[in-house]
């Protein structure tokens, strides 16, 4: 653990005079900001422009998940809770836009302030701002929460407290946040961190809340009763303080909210042909051509609609885990990629309809180019040189197979990237230069049919090089558990990325925290350039210098060979109850938690 993680924090409040000094040298008061320029909408905008502010509200929807629950706060680092709570029973002080690349608007916060090169940030409460029991959320709750996040809570919280200098009431309702490095996000960063109510956790310790510990929240949502690993019901809060409020119009609408809980995908599938799920998100494109043909499809009762998007690719695949050898030499990394028979592999599960990521930014302007770097990609790489690896300057691209089943020109280059490497075989087994064999595990999740086949095909071709593989299938507790250690050599990976890319990235691959137990850094990567390049990104002035400094860091992970990338998922794929309607607008970035079910609503 970082020792930023545990640097005290002085909470101060300040007389009139320095707030009136303060106010002075600050710009005047928004009701929203954006990561640069200004806020598409307008001050007296009436909602969202992807929400329907005069849906109807009422009905009951029933979601599925995989696994099961033992904590119902979504908060802390220990236990598995339903990933759904956080964004549906606690708010942050800024709300953000799902159509813009980086825009927050005035949620638990009625306005925001920041200084001109916001090293601060100011929110000024809403006066009604309530938690779901009916007291005010204060600024207490919000330096409070701020400080127990930042030190109790999940490492997803942790980072920003290290970039805080100091937090300090200046009003009645009235905070400010004051930060220790240039870095333009963070007063955005600031003003999503969740609120939770100080008075609840007086005498207890939140970091070791039992599942009957449910936190309460400000959101439009309550949990109403639970099944420890079979289900949690939620319902509307009739008395939701911010139902009136611009960005709440339109949103929210269903006033039951159930989650099942199942043994795996195929059971949860069955489930919602039988109609016991309102809807279920389908990732596959070969799935959804051929499978969703059951009888409530045939009727109508039961509705396929596609989401467009506009956002990057993210980067989906199998993580190798660069803490241990051999997986720490790129060019082992790199066998395993030609190796990795994707056009063979996509066929057969996806019917080769869904392409392949080419970097984690592809699909959007902020992707690495394709050559050489230049320009000011080159510019911001050049200084670490002696640290690139092969293709990072000159450029790199992913293996490309023939689509036939031994794809035996890249299981050739393989075996000679190996043998570079200090690897050779014996009596049909891959050894290094001490005899010891060439194995590995590959975990995965229970359930997953998709990335057990996938793995199947891979394994014969890794055992044609003489490299011994096992897999291993554990639940959903065990695999959390395992990845959290960081106890794993190959393990399926999924991470989206948005069109503002910011500090998540120091989350995903920078190094303070790459051996942390929990790190979202799975790959363990550790490196002066990928800092570097975050570094450019958090702390660029204009809109040309941060793309620049996102495609550099696209081209430095994508030729780290970090993943081995497969599919892309180009579009949401959402089969649901007729009933179920949602708005023709949609936002940039389509479909997720955020968007379903979030602006849709019943008609039934």
């Amino acid at each position: 653990m970082s020792p930023d993680f545990l640097r005290p924090v002085r909470t101060m409040i300040t007389g009139i005079a320095s707030v009136f000094a303060a106010s002075m040298a600050s710009a005047e008061s928004a009701h929203g900001i954006a990561m640069y320029g200004d806020p598409a909408l307008p001050p007296d905008f009436v909602s969202l422009p992807y929400a329907n502010p005069d849906a109807p509200k009422g009905g009951k929807v029933v979601f599925g998940n995989t696994g099961g629950f033992n904590s119902l706060n979504p908060f802390l680092q220990k236990g598995t809770s339903p990933w759904q709570l956080r964004f549906w029973t606690h708010e942050s002080l800024m709300g953000r836009s799902w159509d813009e690349p980086f825009t927050l608007y005035g949620l638990l916060a009625e306005s925001v302030e920041t200084a001109p090169d916001r090293s601060w940030v100011e929110f000024t409460l809403r006066e009604n701002a309530r938690f779901s029991d009916g007291s005010p959320v204060t600024v207490d709750d919000v330096i409070w929460s701020y400080e127990t996040l930042g030190t109790e809570g999940h490492l997803r919280y942790r980072g920003l407290w290290g970039k805080i200098d100091s937090i300090e009431q200046t009003g009645p309702r009235t905070v400010r946040i004051t930060f220790n490095e240039a870095d333009r996000e963070l007063a955005l960063i600031a003003g999503l961190r969740p609120i939770l109510q100080k008075a609840q956790w007086q005498g207890k310790g939140f970091a070791d809340a039992q599942l009957h510990d449910v936190p309460i929240g400000s959101g439009p949502y309550v949990i109403d009763s639970y099944e420890a690993g079979r289900y949690v019901n939620l319902r509307r809060n009739l008395d939701y303080w911010g139902k009136d409020i611009p960005f709440r119009r339109g949103t929210m609408n269903l006033d039951d909210m159930r989650i099942e809980f199942y043994g795996d995908g195929t059971v949860l599938f069955e489930a919602f042909k039988a109609g016991e799920l309102s809807a279920v998100r389908e990732f596959n494109a070969d799935k959804w051509d051929t499978q969703y043909n059951f009888p409530a499809v045939q009727r109508g009762d039961v509705i396929k609609t596609e989401i467009p998007h506009g956002k990057p690719s993210g980067m989906t695949g199998f993580v190798m885990n660069t803490r241990k050898a051999p997986f720490d030499d790129w060019r082992v990394r790199e066998a395993l990629t030609l190796a990795f028979n994707f056009e063979f592999i996509n066929d057969t599960i996806t019917g080769g309809a869904q392409p392949r990521i080419t970097s984690y930014f592809s699909g959007s302007d902020l992707a690495m180019q394709p050559g050489p770097a230049s320009g000011k990609v080159a510019d911001l790489l050049q200084p670490f040189a002696d640290d690139l690896m092969p293709g990072m300057l000159e450029g790199y691209a992913l293996p490309q197979g023939d689509g036939s089943a031994r794809n035996r020109s890249n299981i050739r280059k393989a075996s000679k990237l190996l043998t570079e490497a200090g690897w050779i075989i014996q009596d049909g087994v891959l050894v290094n230069q001490m005899g010891k064999p060439f194995k590995m595990t590959i975990l995965l999740q229970q359930g997953d049919s998709e990335m057990a086949t996938a793995v199947e095909i891979y394994a014969r071709a890794l055992s044609r090089l003489g490299i011994q593989v096992m897999t291993e299938q554990v639940d959903n507790a065990q695999y959390t558990g395992r990845t959290a250690e960081l106890d794993f050599d190959l393990t399926p990976f999924r991470r989206a990325l948005s069109l503002s890319p910011g500090n998540e990235q120091r989350l995903y691959w920078g190094s303070e925290n790459a051996n942390a137990p929990g790190t979202r850094n799975l790959m363990g990567v550790a490196s002066p350039v990928v800092d570097g390049m975050i570094d450019a990104m958090l702390t660029s002035e204009t809109r040309e210098d941060f793309v620049a400094a996102t495609r550099a860091l696209d081209r430095v992970l994508t030729a780290g060979r970090y993943v081995i990338p497969i599919w892309s998922f180009d579009v949401g794929r959402i089969a649901h109850d007729s009933a179920l309607k949602f708005p023709k607008t949609l936002p940039i970035y389509g479909d997720g938690p955020q968007y379903m079910p979030e602006v849709w609503w019943h008609d039934g």
